[in-house]
This record gives C-alpha cells, structure tokens and sequence, in this order.
C-alpha cells in the first residue's frame, strides 16, 4: 500500500514530461510549416546528416550519407534527375548557400560535389552505364578490324568477257583485311550523327587459273605465264589503299543495347599494288608495279550490326584502271563484303 503514492506520483511526472515534449514538438512542427511558407523550403535531417531531405518549389533533394539524389522539374513539366557524391572538407568547396534550424541551432552547411557527379533527362534512354546526354554523347561504329571477301563486276555483271577470262578469281581465297583508326564522331543526336576514320585496305585477289597479269605491249593489263620448268600452284594480284570511311549512323534500341545502322561514302588512295607467285617447288615471285590502277577511288559503303558486331558491304563506283589501260582495255570494278569488329567504346 505505501508503494501507492510512489507510483502516482511517478505516473504524473511522465505525464507532464510528454505533454510537454508533445507541445514542444507542436511548436517546432509549426516553426518548420511557418518556415516552409515563408521561403517555400522545408529540410527534414535525421542524426548528423545521415538523412537529409530538402524540398523546394520545383526540386527535392535527398541525400543518405555521401551519396546524393536531386530531383529538378522544369517550366515545361519535365524531370531531371541528378546523381551526386557528396564529400565534407575545408578545401575546393561549393557552398550551397541553404540554412536550417535544428534544436534551435543555424548551421551553414558545405559541400564537394566531386567532378564525376553525372545526370541525365528521363526523357533520355539510358545508355550503358552513362548519363550524359545529347549529341556529344554519340559513339559511331566504324574504327576496329575488318575482314571479308572481295570480287569485281564487268558492267555489273559477276561473268567475265572470254578476253579476260584470265582475271577470274578463286573467290573462296580472295579476302581483304582492313584496319580504321582515329575515330571521329560528329552527333546529331545521343543516337545519330557522322562517323569517319582513317586506316588501310589490302585487297588479294587469288586468280582460278595458274597465271599472272602484267603490263604488256601498249601499256594496257596482259596475260602472264609464268615462264618456269615447276607448275604454278597459286597466283595472286593485292592491292593496298589508305582508305577514309564518312558514315551516317543511326542506333535503334533493341532489347539492352542498339541495332546500329550506317550508310555513306569511303575514299581511297593507292599506296603500293603487286603480283605474286608460288610455284610447286615452293619458290615465290613477286613482282611490284602500279599495274594501271587509278591513285584514287571512291565507293559507297553500308554496315548494320548488333553492339560491336557488324556486317559491312563497299562498292567502288570509279574507275579502278586508267582508261583503256585495264585488262584488255577492259575496266572493273571491285566491291568487297565481309565482318567487322569495332573498338568505339
């Protein structure tokens, strides 16, 4: 029974201790809505900014720790989303300029927001990884390996005049290999713009027949046959280009990554062309010249491929010989299809 009056008398002093805190927290809640409706702010922390939330007329910014969301929404109703990594120090500060009361204490607080903050739009899709957005952004497909097959048509036809028979081709041995260096890119948008670069073309063109070609009587392309007691066993004709492709590239979202498609135009300039033979025995002949081609050539060029996987397609619409001084007298022109490999990330 004496315990009674202990227990009351307790009970009424927590009591008035929460109706007091609940006040108290009445005024403080009033302080902050006040405080809102005057500068139309309002900043909620938790412990030592562990949590901070801050809301303005037209951003809210949530930062947990070090790491940082802000949230912006412009005139025209559109979000943008910022990511940022907060940092506290006394050196390279960017101040912020924003006050508020916690426990009746004004703290000015600064922060470093570090170089590698990145944002994108919402109305932007997010392309692996990376947030910036716009035309800068744009990465084209054309530097990297290439490897393929190449032939050449006669007034668009693949058969060959009987006069020339003697410049058809294995075509399962003659291959290319390029090489595209020191991409450029020129966007229109995140997804679209110009492409260009600058590398090598070296075209092998393995001839079906047990001959060669050479510069002949009249200064036009002949027939050669090798004068040699062992028998030939593979002849072929090469060519090297520096090559400069200028693509327009569109990147079609599909599935996680683009479905990219490039057309344009890809210029030529002859560096060095020869003929080679391998006779039975094993000994070679090679024999350099400019064999009558043309110093410069130009073509169109396509590629559609899937990330860094492409199939590129080139045709050579200028003359590959000097009139009149092709084979024969005869002209071709060479075209070449084949895979390619791209480095543009």
């Amino acid at each position: 029974m004496k315990r009674i009056p202990f227990l009351l008398i307790a009970t009424a002093i927590l009591c008035q201790a929460f109706t007091l805190q609940t006040k108290e927290v009445s005024r403080e809640e009033e302080k902050r809505i006040a405080e809102k409706d005057s500068s139309d702010k309002m900043f909620i922390v938790v412990g030592k900014d562990a949590l901070r939330i801050e809301e303005q007329d037209s951003s809210l910014s949530l930062r947990v720790g070090s790491n940082g969301l802000r949230i912006l929404e412009s005139l025209e109703g559109k979000r943008k989303v910022k990511f940022e990594d907060y940092d506290s120090g006394s050196d390279r500060r960017y101040n912020s300029n924003r006050n508020y009361n916690s426990n009746n204490d004004r703290r000015d607080e600064s922060y470093i927001v570090r170089n590698y903050s990145r944002s994108y739009n919402q109305d932007e899709d997010y392309d692996d990884g990376r947030y910036s957005s716009g035309a800068r952004s744009f990465r084209g497909h054309v530097s990297g390996l290439e490897v393929g097959f190449n032939n050449y048509n006669f007034v668009n036809s693949m058969k060959l005049p009987d006069d020339i028979s003697y410049m058809t081709l294995d075509q399962s041995h003659s291959v290319n290999f390029n090489v595209i260096v020191s991409q450029v890119n020129i966007g229109f948008h995140r997804h679209i713009g110009i492409v260009s670069g600058i590398g090598l073309n070296w075209n092998n063109y393995r001839f079906d027949n047990r001959n060669s070609i050479t510069e002949g009587s009249g200064g036009i392309i002949n027939e050669l046959i090798p004068d040699n007691t062992v028998a030939v066993k593979r002849s072929k004709f090469s060519a090297l280009y520096l090559i400069a492709p200028v693509l327009l590239e569109f990147q079609i979202p599909a599935g996680y990554n683009y479905l990219n498609v490039g057309a344009g135009v890809v210029g030529g300039l002859r560096l060095n062309a020869w003929t080679k033979v391998v006779f039975e025995d094993g000994e070679k002949s090679r024999t350099n010249g400019d064999y009558n081609l043309n110093l410069l050539r130009g073509g169109v060029t396509a590629r559609i491929g899937y990330q860094n996987f492409m199939i590129y397609g080139t045709y050579y619409l200028t003359p590959w010989f000097q009139e009149l001084k092709g084979p024969d007298g005869f002209n071709l022109e060479p075209f070449e299809i084949g895979l390619a490999f791209t480095f543009n990330d």
